[in-house]
């Protein structure tokens, strides 16, 4: 797990002076590997390393995770191609142990190396056969190009910017802004996030000029023509909804097994985030009966009975014993680390959530040695955990006229007391277009809405949530958390086999008898009966609404009060009629809701960091 940063040139070399401000941009984000450095210059038409006269520059900052030797340090040579990589391939074993027949021979025990080999041998296209997460860049020096990649479910960032005749990229925005030839707001991104609370829908970031490489994509930049091609390396499969469910739950054991297995491959010490929800208790659990050593596992814990999963997480630690750590996580946070979580995310977010995530890892980082940990997040998204899904479910069983599974979904959520118990109209609110800016009447910029409500079946739900809306955001923002404290994040519920596998099955193998992730449910039966069949569902949950109410209330106050908000003078909001709904709000409002104003309020700290001066 590393940071890269990387500068091509298409017309004037660059020179000395630039090697050493690349060398900058690179370290300035050297929480993301600590353990060492790597800066190198190439003159593509000489074919010489250079400092002082080169067109291509690869700096690198290295987290120890595989291959701790100073061997797997980056830039890393091999076969032609040198390599700057950020993330981890899982099943760099398998592949190996397949190019050794090919007849590669490997100089280190990095996956690194398996990425370069894979490459000369399959092209592009071989990227397909990689099982992680990543953001690399290659420079292939037979062929003078450098090929730029991403993993399929935007976990690791890679941004790029281009002017005029040169091209950089980097783990980090921060790495690009002063790059830039002006720094501008990207309209359309602010006022999607202000309306809808959309993040990360397409290449755009909130800074103008400054785009993020696509999952499942790769750039390929030419140095003979100047031209720049990019392509899709991976795509989902088709739907298998002949197999039978008893074959569904086999295949599904076969690849969640697998899954985890094949991510508790580290030379670090590696734990479990518990959260005492199904999904990472399923994962440690898993994890449990597969590693040769004792996981230990950290949990969030709350002072707020509401929203405590402390129960769940006891039992759990009862019926496996784990090393476990709870964590508790309290509100005067919010102000101490405002301007800290800001400068890591570099971008704007929708939740105060993002703060307790911040914290979390801070406070993991301060009790334990902890270098990768294990986390349950896609589960929702793959088998159909959100409530809103159930919905759709009801809603696509009745447009088929399948009345006698309609009716026997009601009446075993009733029986059950699961989703038709626990749906909250603002939960879902992104869903309801005539809801949505009803009562946002601060808004003084309208555009049209993005219609993320407009599918055909779930299946299409699924993957805007996997491509578009759910999975970019929470994984953007948990890398950032993560890496500034230099620990590495893990997601087997994203494993690409599994992700289509669970796609491409009925739904009524993901929804059935009132229940969500039925088929996890089901199947994970070394787990105690009452996390498998609980039937709330919280998440990592938070007291956000008492949060924005009684810890950020003064400092809302006394930012839109004065009619003097970067936003308002940017002619985005009202502030009156913004306090106004901020009034509503303190007063119990139903129609109001504490997202609509954490967002604005984090987006305008979030315009004073950055653009405040030039108002």
């Amino acid at each position: 797990m590393c940071g890269i940063f990387g500068a091509v040139s298409f017309d004037i070399p660059f020179n000395k002076k630039d090697f050493e401000k690349f060398c900058v941009l690179t370290d300035m984000i050297s929480y993301r590997g600590p353990d060492a450095s790597g800066y190198k210059g190439f003159d593509s038409k000489s074919k010489i390393i250079s400092d002082e006269r080169f067109n291509v520059f690869f700096g690198h900052r290295r987290l120890s995770i595989i291959d701790l030797s100073s061997e797997g340090n980056q830039p890393l040579h091999s076969d032609g191609c040198w390599i700057i990589y950020n993330g981890e391939i899982f099943n760099y074993i398998e592949l190996r142990d397949e190019l050794k027949l090919k007849g590669c021979v490997f100089s280190t025990n990095t996956d690194t190396e398996v990425i370069t080999k894979v490459y000369k041998n399959y092209g592009v296209d071989g990227f397909d056969k990689l099982n992680g997460m990543w953001a690399f860049a290659i420079y292939d020096q037979e062929k003078n190009i450098v090929v730029l990649s991403r993993d399929r479910f935007s976990i690791k960032p890679l941004f790029y910017y281009q002017l005029n005749n040169y091209f950089y990229f980097s783990s980090e925005i921060k790495q690009l802004l002063p790059l830039l030839d002006k720094k501008e707001i990207h309209f359309e991104t602010m006022q999607n996030f202000l309306q809808q609370g959309l993040l990360e829908i397409d290449e755009n970031s909130f800074f103008n000029g400054i785009k993020r490489i696509k999952p499942k994509s790769y750039l390929i930049i030419n140095l003979n023509n100047n031209k720049i091609q990019s392509g899709i390396y991976w795509n989902y499969s088709e739907p298998s909804f002949d197999i039978s469910y008893q074959q569904a739950k086999e295949k599904f054991l076969e690849l969640f097994f697998d899954s985890v297995k094949i991510r508790l491959r580290s030379d670090v010490s590696l734990g479990s985030l518990l959260s005492g929800g199904i999904d990472s208790s399923a994962i440690t659990a898993v994890a449990t009966k597969l590693s040769p050593n004792k996981i230990s596992t950290f949990s969030i814990i709350s002072n707020e009975k509401k929203v405590s999963e402390e129960k769940f997480i006891d039992i759990f630690n009862e019926n496996f014993q784990t090393n476990n750590k709870k964590l508790l996580v309290e509100s005067n946070f919010l102000n101490e680390q405002f301007d800290k979580v800001l400068f890591h995310q570099d971008e704007p977010f929708n939740y105060l959530i993002v703060f307790a995530h911040y914290q979390l890892i801070k406070t993991l980082n301060e009790n334990s040695d902890i270098v990768v940990i294990l986390n349950g997040q896609g589960g929702d998204e793959v088998m159909l955990g959100y409530l809103r899904f159930y919905f759709f479910y009801l809603k696509y069983l009745y447009k088929s006229r399948n009345l006698s599974r309609l009716f026997n979904e009601i009446f075993h959520s009733l029986i059950n007391r699961t989703a038709l118990y626990q749906i909250k109209i603002n939960a879902a609110k992104r869903y309801l277009p005539k809801v949505l800016l009803s009562d946002k009447t601060f808004l003084t910029k309208k555009k049209d809405l993005v219609e993320v409500w407009k599918f055909n079946n779930l299946r299409e739900v699924q993957i805007n949530e996997i491509d578009k809306f759910s999975i970019p955001y929470i994984n953007r923002y948990e890398d950032r958390n993560s890496m500034a404290f230099s620990k590495e994040i893990r997601l087997p519920f994203l494993d690409h086999r599994l992700v289509d596998f669970l796609i491409n099955i009925p739904d009524s193998y993901k929804i059935n008898k009132g229940w969500s992730k039925y088929i996890l449910r089901d199947c994970i039966s070394l787990l105690p009966k009452k996390i498998r069949w609980r039937r709330d569902k919280k998440g990592f949950s938070l007291p956000e609404e008492k949060w924005v109410k009684e810890d950020l209330k003064n400092e809302i106050i006394k930012t839109f009060s004065n009619n003097e908000s970067i936003l308002s003078q940017l002619g985005f909001i009202s502030d009156r009629k913004f306090m106004d709904y901020f009034s509503r709000f303190l007063s119990g409002d139903q129609r109001t809701h504490s997202t609509d104003i954490s967002r604005v309020y984090i987006l305008e700290r979030w315009a004073r960091k950055y653009f405040g001066y030039n108002l």
